[in-house]
């Protein structure tokens, strides 16, 4: 298996250092709802995550919680409640949103503000080995100290200078980053050797890492985003802390979801909520829309994407029906499926053609079962596979609605409209359909239809 390490910007052969996998993902800051730019983090680290486990791997999995930091501060003075009380609101709405959309829970989830001691532990000695110094109460990472410093990012120091990467102020380099910042009036803070103040945000991965997967871990994700400056400085922190090298075996880091133009951030306000997203789509469609792409590859969100892949889930939700094996003779052989969509996922995790072979399996079950071939052990290979994505293809619940005469009603409207050639007009009453959640299929025996979700 070959995984593409963000450090050597190479694909490199999966050796893990020990018989268990350590693996650290960044998690959100929670000072609002999740949207499904992190859905999308999560659920390529969940497919990750959940390969290691087919292939036999025992997975230790760690995520953050960051529930305090600027943003947290200040959205929680707006609203006129503690910020701890708005991060556990936030970090509660995240195990709905992330649990809805079938996505593994990590190990251990740490919150910064449980691990400040161990963040007071390593920040101490960084400065004693000389690679951190107080000023004016707060703690700062001596940037010149690490010589490989944006090893990750593959850039040098002047180069972040002439970008204007970062400021002077208080810091002896302008690159130097914070490691403890002075209380500011009316923040929450804890007590420390250089006085009241809060952890910066770098530093609390570290400590987690360190604390609950030890020195050298096999793996550590996030976005593309996080490459530098957070990740840069992890490296700088715990390498000059341990004297490990490295920190992290093998860096991967996904591509970043856009909206039109632009990457989808709270900051920019172009976001959809996970919850606003499940409102109209499965949390199939949401898994597939995003694996259908690589995981290294930039996604753009589009309604027509989202609708897309809500009927492939469909397609494969067919193939999975056991109507008509009844007096079927033989056996479809899907091992050759198997096989190829071990191959894609041991390059470098390819959902892309993973999710192709899922639809090829689906495409010749429906084939042989129309020939009358039996295909029982082939849908289990189908649900199998699919499972390794995470994707349950179950049966959306039917619910007794007001609406379900509405339904009939369109649908006999579509039939007169199909009847008379007028096939735009009932498309487009197919499509509308489906964006409300109802998929019809065109029988022999008519015209039926079910909810999506």
């Amino acid at each position: 298996m070959k995984v593409f390490n963000t450090l050597s910007g190479t694909k490199e052969e999966f050796s893990p250092a020990g018989n268990e996998v350590t693996m650290y993902v960044c998690g959100v800051t929670v000072y609002d709802h999740c949207h499904i730019g992190h859905a999308m983090s999560y659920i390529v680290f969940d497919v990750i995550r959940r390969y290691l486990e087919f292939k036999g791997y025992k997975v230790k999995h760690v995520q953050n919680f960051t529930d305090i930091d600027d943003k947290i501060i200040n959205r929680a003075r707006e609203l006129g409640i503690p910020a701890l009380e708005l991060a556990e609101k936030y970090i509660a709405e995240y195990f709905e949103d992330m649990d809805a959309l079938n996505i593994k829970r990590a190990h251990i989830y740490p919150k910064a503000t449980e691990e400040i001691p161990k963040m007071i532990e390593i920040i101490e000695g960084l400065i004693k080995r000389g690679h951190a110094y107080v000023s004016k109460g707060s703690v700062y990472f001596r940037v010149k100290s690490f010589p490989d410093y944006g090893k990750l990012s593959h850039q040098s120091l002047d180069d972040m200078l002439a970008r204007g990467s970062a400021e002077g102020g208080e810091k002896e380099f302008p690159l130097d980053f914070a490691l403890w910042k002075a209380a500011k009036p009316g923040e929450p803070w804890w007590a420390s050797p250089w006085g009241e103040g809060r952890p910066g945000w770098h530093i609390e991965c570290s400590a987690m890492s360190l604390r609950y997967l030890g020195e050298g871990i096999d793996i550590h994700g996030g976005g593309q985003d996080l490459i530098f400056p957070h990740h840069e400085n992890e490296i700088a922190q715990s390498e000059s802390y341990t004297g490990v090298v490295p920190f992290v075996r093998y860096w991967l880091h996904n591509g970043l979801l856009q909206f039109g133009e632009e990457k989808m951030s709270k900051s920019l306000g172009n976001l959809i909520t996970v919850k606003d997203a499940l409102k109209l789509h499965s949390p199939d469609a949401l898994r597939l829309f995003v694996l259908s792409s690589h995981y290294r590859s930039p996604l753009t969100y589009s309604e027509e994407a989202l609708r897309a892949a809500e009927a492939g889930v469909e397609r494969l939700r067919q193939a999975m029906r056991s109507e008509g094996d009844e007096g079927a003779t033989g056996e479809l052989d899907a091992e050759l499926f198997r096989k190829r969509f071990i191959d894609c996922l041991d390059d470098d995790f390819n959902t892309a053609q993973a999710v192709a072979v899922l639809f090829d399996l689906a495409r010749e079950i429906n084939k042989a079962r129309a020939a009358g071939v039996g295909v029982a052990k082939a849908r289990g290979v189908l649900a199998e596979l699919a499972g390794i994505l995470g994707l349950t293809l179950q049966e959306p619940v039917k619910s007794a609605l007001s609406a379900e005469p509405l339904v009939e009603l369109l649908i006999e409207v579509r039939d007169e409209l199909r009847r008379t050639k007028a096939w735009s007009l009932a498309d487009k009453i197919r499509a509308r359909l489906l964006e409300l959640g109802v998929v019809l299929e065109d029988t022999a025996k008519g015209t039926v239809w079910r909810r999506t979700h």
